[in-house]
């Protein structure tokens, strides 16, 4: 069980990134809910830089999103209902100027989706075992954006369903306390 060392909201802390998803379809309004939670994050100058390019497992944009996958990842991330590219734009669209918190932005509002996504009972699992290069190709995505991460997105499957080496991992993880992430005045 995770336990803070400091009082915060039980959403908070009970959001983790299971890997075992039932294969189930979600409903789009479920998963556009998940896509507005995203939208209402805070950004620079409102500039909201984040995207979301993203591939039902039904469909035929699903294999080429799949295909990026690590082949650690593929073997959980098969069951997902949706497989979600993130991408950030790397300048203000209105003179291209450089956006130097896009990636933050960005991390904000995929903090706000999982967040939604935890709290309507699904897996929401973010990734960075995939190939980036490849997938700015095979998504099309315009230079003046950068490749983040990729989400699985599923209902909650049985951990026993997982390969033996992953049902190990499928805990929720603790973290390091606060002494060795925040400093008052300068680092360390």
């Amino acid at each position: 069980m995770r336990r803070p060392d400091h009082p915060i909201q039980s959403l908070i802390v009970n959001r983790w990134s299971p890997r075992a998803m039932s294969g189930e379809k979600i409903k789009d309004e479920q998963l556009m809910s998940l896509f507005e939670a995203a939208r209402w994050a805070p950004s620079a100058y409102n500039a909201q830089p984040w995207r979301f390019i993203f591939a039902k497992r039904e469909t035929k944009h699903w294999k080429p999103l799949f295909e990026l996958l690590i082949e650690f990842n593929q073997t959980w991330a098969k069951d997902a209902a949706v497989l979600v590219l993130v991408i950030s734009r790397k300048v203000f669209e209105q003179n291209g100027k450089p956006l130097d918190t896009h990636s933050f932005d960005t991390g904000a509002a995929w903090e706000n989706l999982a967040l939604e996504g935890s709290a309507q009972g699904l897996v929401i699992h973010g990734m960075q075992g995939f190939d980036y290069e490849k997938a700015k190709i095979v998504c099309g995505v315009p230079d003046e954006f950068q490749v983040e991460a990729m989400i699985a997105i599923g209902k909650p499957g049985k951990k026993k369903n997982l390969p033996p080496e992953i049902q190990k991992r499928e805990t929720p993880s603790t973290r390091k306390p606060l002494k060795e992430l925040i400093m008052e005045g300068k680092y360390f």
